[in-house]
């Protein structure tokens, strides 16, 4: 069953698409959280943190992901 969700053309374009917008959702999220000390000339933050930001992004996406996935899986929703 498992293999047959990811055999498919659009299933697996579901699932790709589906883990892309969880990513990017989690991480802008995250971009406020944290900035610290800001430049009083332009209001940048002094240490943004961008690339820890986007792993645990990452981290937060597989965990979403995966539970997307595990109800396709089961048949709770259907694609």
């Amino acid at each position: 069953m498992i293999i047959s969700i990811l055999t498919s053309s659009t299933h697996l374009a579901v699932l790709v698409s589906a883990f892309a917008i969880l990513w990017f959702l989690a991480l802008f999220c995250l971009f406020p959280v944290g900035l610290g000390a800001v430049d009083p000339e332009t209001g940048a933050p002094l240490s943004p943190r961008i690339g820890l930001k986007a792993l645990i992004a990452l981290g937060i996406a597989t965990v979403l992901w995966t539970v997307f996935y595990a109800l396709i899986a089961t048949g709770v929703l259907q694609l």
